[in-house]
């Protein structure tokens, strides 16, 4: 069972859109912190263009949809939970933060957990390569750990919230590709 290549297309969108998205609506933001700021702040009525992040985000919940739904080789309950991700992040898309906080709210902590996750389940007993237990435990021991420095620098108002937020953003972003591509890599050396 190989990944077909749009699900490859996909999984580049979401990082390309996620990464992307907040350069260029922080470039185009007057004095806008990356380090202090969140990503939800660049897609608020008051930004510059929250067009930007907004279609930034809603295309990289679109892409994780669309990967889950490639990812073949990988148990159905790591796609579910990665689409779950990928539909949160559209929501977190479809719900500013200063319109909507609590659903924002609620939509960005169900995209992150989910996506922290998924990894953890996609583990094939016996497997090798990036379904082996050690690689996806250990991506998702990381990204929880990245979720969790997010998470304290929210609670403790800390200084370092927009960087801790992109970290955990930006690696949730990247794992599906990385996945992707070790999966097609594995299928064509057969």
């Amino acid at each position: 069972m190989t990944v077909p290549r749009w699900a490859l297309a996909s999984a580049i969108a979401a990082p390309v859109a996620m990464i992307g998205g907040w350069t260029l609506a922080a470039a185009r933001q007057p004095s806008f912190d990356p380090v202090q700021e969140t990503i939800s702040a660049l897609a608020t009525s008051t930004a510059t263009d929250p067009w930007i992040m907004t279609a930034g985000l809603a295309i990289t919940g679109v892409a994780h949809l669309v990967t889950a739904a490639g990812l073949r080789p990988v148990p159905r309950r790591a796609r579910v939970l990665h689409a779950i991700g990928g539909a949160a992040t559209l929501a977190v898309a479809l719900f500013p933060s200063d319109a909507a906080p609590q659903a924002h709210g609620i939509a960005a902590g169900i995209g992150f957990g989910a996506l922290a996750l998924w990894p953890a389940l996609a583990a094939r007993r016996g497997a090798t390569g990036i379904l082996q237990p050690a690689a996806t435990v250990g991506a998702s021991v990381v990204l929880t750990g990245l979720l969790g420095w997010f998470v304290i620098e929210l609670q403790g108002d800390g200084d370092l919230i927009g960087l801790s937020e992109r970290a955990v953003a930006g690696a949730q972003a990247v794992w599906p590709l990385v996945v992707v591509v070790a999966l097609r890599r594995r299928a064509a050396s057969r």
